[in-house]
C-alpha cells in the first residue's frame, strides 16, 4: 500500500476519538476554533470560482454515489428565473451508517458553515436539511445551531454577513421511511406528499422542489467544503487516490472490539479499517464485512485487501460501490443465510412499492430464505434466488430506483461470495411431482404448486 498523506483528522478535528472528551460545538465553540472563516472566504469569491474550486478538488459526493459534488452545482442554471433551493440529504436510513448523526451530534456548525457556501455557489435562497425522522436529538441540536446561525447574520434577510446573499434555513423531519434517502424520493416528501421516487428526467437542477433548481447533497459532502475552501483543492487530493481524493469517515459496527465513528482517507484497505482504526476481530475470525450500508453487497473471505474508495470496491470487490461506508464486519460463526434474509426483509418493508419487480422480487426473495432458513430450502430456490436479482433494479431497467438495485446486489454478493453455506442449507434432493388437476388438464411441477 502507498504512503497516506492524512496526517491529522479534518472532519473530525473537533470531535476526539475518547468519549469522555468530546462535546457540543455551539457558535461561539466554533468560531473560537475558526469557524466560519471560509465563508467569510467565499463571500469574496464568485460563484463560479466556489463551484470550480470544488470540482477541482475531486469531492464525490459521500451519500453512496460518489458523484461529483462541483459537478453536480454546476448543473443549476446560471440565469435565476426564481428561488433555488439547497436540499441537504441527512435521512441516513440505509442500516449500518451513523456517520451523519456522529457530525451532528458534536459540530453541527461544520454542516451549516458548508451549507452557506453551497448556497453561494448555486445562488441558493432556501437550504432545508431534510432529517430522518427518528433522529429526535440531533433535530433539536440542528434547530438550536440554526437558531444561533440567524442571531449572529448567517442566515436570514439582512443578508449573509451583511452581505447581499440572503439563505433561509429549515429542519424538516422525515417520518422514517428508508425510500427518503433517495433523493427524488427526498423531494416527493419536503413537499408534503407521499414519499416516493420521481421518474427522471426532469432531474433535480432543473426541475427539483417545488419544480425549482435544486441541489441535493449529503452532509458529510457539506462538510467537507468550508475545509476545501480554507486549503485549498490540491490540499484535498493530496489525500485518498487519484480517483477518490480526499478523507472519509468509516462508521465500523459488527465483529470488532471498538465500533464507531474513524477517520482516515479513501484507500485504505479493509484489513487496515478493521485492524488499525476499530482494534482487530472480535469473538473470532474475519469471514466477510458489508461495505458501505447493506446495499453495497458484502466483500467475502478473500477480500482484506481490498481499497476502501469508490473504484476499488466495485471492480475488485465485486459490489455496487464503496456507498456511505457504513462497515459492519463478520466474523467467522456468522450465519451468512440469516443474514442475507435479514438484508432482504429489510428491503422488502422498505420498498415504496411503485414498480413491481423492486415489490414482488423483493417480498418473493424475503418468503424464499425464510423457507430456507425453515429447513425446507431446495436447490432450485438458490436458482430462483439469482434469477430474480438479475432481473430487477434500474440496470436491467426495470425501476425508477437503487433499491431493487440495493436488494439484488446483496442477494448476488452473499450467494456468489458464501455459496457453499447457502449450498448446505438447501440440500440436492430428487423432485417429487405433484398433478394437479385443472378442469381437464393435469399440470405436473417439481415446485409442489404453480400458477398457470
Amino acid at each position: 500500500m502507498t504512503t497516506m498523506a492524512f496526517t491529522e483528522p479534518v472532519l473530525l478535528k473537533r470531535i476526539p476519538n475518547d468519549p469522555a472528551r468530546r462535546k457540543l460545538y455551539w457558535y461561539d465553540d466554533y468560531v473560537a476554533t475558526g469557524g466560519y472563516e471560509s465563508l467569510k472566504k467565499s463571500l469574496g469569491m464568485k460563484a463560479d470560482e466556489i463551484v470550480k474550486t470544488v470540482i477541482d478538488s475531486g469531492l464525490r459526493g459521500r451519500g453512496g454515489a460518489g458523484f461529483s459534488a462541483g459537478q453536480k452545482w454546476s448543473f443549476i442554471p446560471k440565469e435565476k428565473k426564481g428561488p433555488h433551493y439547497l436540499a441537504v440529504n441527512f435521512d441516513e436510513s440505509e442500516p449500518g451508517t451513523f456517520k451523519d448523526r456522529y457530525l451532528a451530534d458534536y459540530d453541527p456548525h461544520q454542516l451549516l458553515e458548508g451549507i452557506a457556501i453551497a448556497s453561494l455557489a448555486t445562488q441558493c435562497d432556501v437550504a432545508y436539511i431534510f432529517i430522518r425522522g427518528e433522529y429526535h436529538r440531533q433535530a433539536k441540536v440542528l434547530e438550536r445551531a440554526i437558531a444561533e446561525a440567524y442571531q449572529h447574520g448567517i442566515f436570514g434577510q439582512q443578508g449573509m454577513l451583511g452581505g447581499n446573499a440572503k439563505l433561509e434555513c429549515h429542519v424538516h423531519r422525515g417520518a422514517g421511511a428508508y425510500i427518503c434517502g433517495e433523493e427524488t424520493g427526498l423531494l416527493e416528501a419536503l413537499e408534503g406528499k407521499r414519499g416516493w421516487p420521481r421518474n427522471k428526467p426532469p432531474f433535480p437542477a432543473i426541475a427539483g422542489a417545488f419544480g425549482k433548481p435544486t441541489v441535493i447533497n449529503n452532509v458529510e459532502t457539506l462538510c467537507c467544503v468550508p475545509h476545501i475552501i480554507e486549503r485549498g483543492p490540491l490540499w484535498f487530493k493530496s489525500m485518498g487516490t487519484p480517483s477518490s481524493p480526499g478523507p472519509k469517515l468509516y462508521g465500523m459496527s459488527g465483529h470488532v472490539n471498538k465500533p464507531g465513528v474513524y477517520e482516515d482517507e479513501l484507500g485504505i484497505t479493509l484489513d487496515y479499517a478493521i485492524n488499525k482504526l476499530s482494534g482487530g476481530m472480535k469473538g473470532g475470525r474475519y469471514k466477510g464485512a458489508i461495505c458501505g450500508g447493506i446495499s453495497m453487497g458484502v466483500l467475502g473471505p478473500d477480500q482484506l485487501d481490498i481499497r476502501l474508495d469508490f473504484d476499488d470496491v466495485r471492480f475488485r470487490g465485486g459490489c455496487l460501490g464503496l456507498g456511505t461506508a457504513g462497515m459492519i464486519v463478520m466474523n467467522e460463526h456468522t450465519n451468512m443465510v440469516e443474514a442475507l434474509r435479514n438484508c432482504v426483509r429489510f428491503y422488502a418493508h422498505e420498498s415504496c412499492g411503485q414498480c413491481t419487480p423492486c415489490r414482488e422480487g423483493s417480498g418473493w426473495m424475503a418468503k424464499i430464505l425464510d423457507r430456507i432458513l425453515s429447513g425446507q430450502g431446495k436447490r432450485q430456490d438458490l436458482d430462483m434466488l439469482l434469477e430474480l436479482e438479475k432481473t430487477m433494479g434500474i440496470m436491467p431497467g426495470t425501476t425508477i430506483c437503487g433499491l431493487a438495485d440495493g436488494t439484488a446486489w446483496a442477494t448476488r454478493t452473499f450467494i456468489s461470495k458464501y455459496w457453499d453455506e447457502f449450498a448446505a442449507a438447501c440440500p440436492e434432493e430428487r423432485p417429487i411431482s405433484i398433478s394437479i388437476k385443472r378442469g381437464s388438464h393435469n399440470v405436473t411441477t417439481p415446485m409442489g404448486s404453480n400458477t398457470r
